[in-house]
């Protein structure tokens, strides 16, 4: 467990190395994979991962981890290949291998990046070789030879305790045939258990069956010895007690409560039940059902333990493949404007984030979905830098554009030709909206200038208005009342029948209509009142003009229903508008993320193009309702 643990400290830290390098390629020569892997053996202890994170400290938090250097990789590899062989794991070299060629991909994009910088062509980049390279290879190859040789060593060593171990057996087995000398052997065969004891590993597909064998052996042999009774009832006595401790030291062990350091101990008690001699035949088999039972509880616990994190490795693989394809959803065709690509940017930090809160996945899946996600990261944040370089131009010609409307302004705001002029500010800031974004350090500058300009004449023109101020102070009033109107008939207690309602409900909708301007501060908040409570009425009393026209509209194209040529027409010209209100609504929406309401005239600006966004999306809804009636016709 402390080892998954290690492991997953490893990957957050290269999870925050390689999210950083944005535009670093994740490329490794499958080649030199091959060449420097080392074959996987199950290690006995965590001397590996406890190197690969020794600076980090056993339980830290994943801030207090110190990035690898090549030189720490290096380093620990030459610790492994001063020794015999049996510290080195697949599970550590394989991490150190993997940090190593993560940093060269970091220093490959480091390099790119001032490569690009330099103002050279990105396709142009030739990486320099890491110097550290052609050492690590070297190493990584002879910690492979070392572990081969480690391993036919062991093997060896195993082969020949075996046979050692069978000679004991083969030889007990002989001394119980003897039965007529049984007793003067005993001596010898108390030296051979001794021996059998002493005699290391003979692997672990030969361990139960050896074992077994010996205890056959030593049982026959003890059967048969009837000579000396006291010294062998002494014998069983004392493996009882022996055997009485292990079955104790199983039973406590259920309360453990790391189920791994549970199962290794549970291991080495069997290896001593196995190393003690037998107990009489009578309860033989009563203490044996004893430890095993205590052996099966300690067992169901650990499969249990693999089983929860075999789930947990599932459930973080389907949460990493959700966050893959969350972020290869995003089109980057889709994102033609500064505010769209932010929004985009915002979603794949928010995935960075959630990615580093996972835990491990399956060994098999692990490094395939981390190559996988950091790929499309790095894709993405390419196309976006292409994308900026690309507006460069586009924002410095909008700026001339823009300076040029400022300077038409500032010619025009001490003019007293109130009407005329005013048409030709409406005009510029018309123009001024079709206009897109500008460089954002003179995005400011530039607005205010426009903005004074407009204000200035503005805000002459209303001094030298007074009477119109009056007219407008009228309208206000009168609006207000019709408003005041309609709030009581969306009263829940208004009791006025539903004909007189919507006949009083136009009529007031008209009077609103043929009423003038009312004073522009007002003109909003008024406005947005009046509609609200409009919108609730058609609510209460089933007022849909929109459904109406459908229904209209429904009923000519029943009427048309025989004659294809003309729906084919009607659709055409449908498609036509539809295509025109949905380019529309881009240009109104690609300008209002430029836009800022830093003063009166510009908070009427920004108000004016969100009225108009929302109209055309009405009018976008509608008019693909249409173009589906007209299509179930067609089909």
């Amino acid at each position: 467990m402390e080892s998954h643990e290690k492991v997953n400290e490893l990957e957050s830290q290269l999870v925050d190395q390689s999210l950083t390098s944005q535009n670093a390629a994740l490329t490794e020569p499958k080649e030199e994979a091959e060449s420097t892997a080392i074959t996987e053996v199950h290690a006995t202890d965590e001397a590996g991962a406890q190197a690969v994170s020794a600076e980090s400290g056993e339980g830290s938090d994943e801030t207090n981890v110190q990035p690898l250097k090549f030189s720490d990789i290096i380093e620990r590899l030459k610790v492994l290949a001063t020794g015999d062989g049996s510290e080195v794991t697949a599970d550590e070299t394989g991490r150190l291998k993997q940090a190593f060629y993560n940093l060269v991909n970091e220093s490959m994009a480091v390099q790119r990046e001032a490569f690009v910088a330099e103002g050279n062509d990105a396709e142009a980049f030739v990486p320099q070789p890491v110097a550290e390279e052609a050492e690590f290879k070297e190493l990584m190859a002879a910690l492979k030879a070392l572990r081969n040789e480690y391993r036919a060593k062991v093997e060896a060593q195993q082969m020949a305790n075996l046979e050692r171990k069978q000679a004991i057996v083969d030889e007990l087995m002989k001394m119980a045939a003897d039965t007529d000398n049984v007793n003067r052997h005993y001596p010898r065969a108390k030296e051979l258990q001794a021996e059998f004891k002493e005699i290391g590993d003979v692997g672990q597909e030969n361990t139960t069956k050896i074992w077994k064998s010996f205890q056959e052996a030593v049982e026959l042999f003890y059967d048969q010895w009837k000579v000396n009774k006291e010294l062998r009832d002494y014998d069983f006595k004392k493996n009882l007690s022996e055997k009485q401790l292990l079955i104790d030291e199983a039973a406590a062990l259920v309360q453990e409560p790391d189920v791994v350091t549970a199962f290794r101990r549970l291991q080495e008690l069997h290896e001593k039940w196995r190393e003690t001699g037998p107990v009489s035949k009578e309860i033989r088999e009563e203490i044996w059902g004893r430890f095993k039972d205590a052996s099966a509880e300690i067992n169901k616990r650990y499969q249990a333990f693999f089983e929860e994190r075999k789930q947990r490795e599932q459930a973080n693989e389907a949460a990493k493949t959700a966050l893959c394809e969350k972020i290869e959803a995003i089109n980057t065709a889709e994102l033609t404007s500064f505010s769209r690509w932010n929004e985009a940017t915002e979603k794949i930090m928010e995935a960075q984030k959630e990615w580093k809160t996972l835990g491990y996945a399956s060994r098999k899946s692990n490094n395939q979905l981390f190559a996988r996600f950091r790929a499309t990261c790095d894709t993405f944040f390419a196309t976006k830098a292409e994308f900026f370089r690309t507006m460069k131009g586009s924002l410095a010609d909008n700026l001339a554009a823009k300076t040029r409307l400022c300077e038409q302004a500032e010619a025009l705001m001490e003019s007293t030709e109130w009407r005329k002029t005013s048409d030709a500010m409406v005009e510029l800031q018309k123009q001024w909206k079709s206009i897109g974004a500008v460089p954002k350090k003179q995005s400011d500058a530039v607005w205010k200038r426009f903005m004074d300009a407009c204000n200035t004449f503005f805000d002459r023109k209303k001094k030298a208005t007074t009477d119109v101020r009056r007219t407008e102070q009228a309208n206000l009033k009168a609006k207000r009342e019709i408003v005041a109107r309609l709030t009581e008939l969306n009263a829940p207690e208004a009791t006025v029948e539903r004909s007189a309602a919507i006949e009083e409900i136009n009529q007031l909708r008209t009077r609103w209509q043929e009423t003038g301007h009312v004073p522009f501060r007002e003109k909003d908040r008024l406005h947005d009142a009046y509609r609200e409570v409009v919108r609730q009425l058609f609510d209460k009393y089933d007022v849909h003009e929109r459904k109406a026209r459908m229904d209209s509209f429904q009923s000519n194209i029943e009427a048309a229903a025989g004659d294809r040529g003309k729906l084919l027409r009607e659709r055409d010209r449908l498609m036509r508008a539809y295509e025109g209100r949905k380019s529309e609504l881009a240009t109104y929406e690609n300008n209002l993320s430029f836009l800022s309401a830093r003063s009166r005239s510009g908070a009427s600006l920004v108000d004016d193009m969100e009225r108009n966004i929302q109209r055309l999306r009405t009018s976008i809804s509608e008019l693909e309702g249409k173009i589906k009636l007209i299509d179930d016709k067609l089909a």
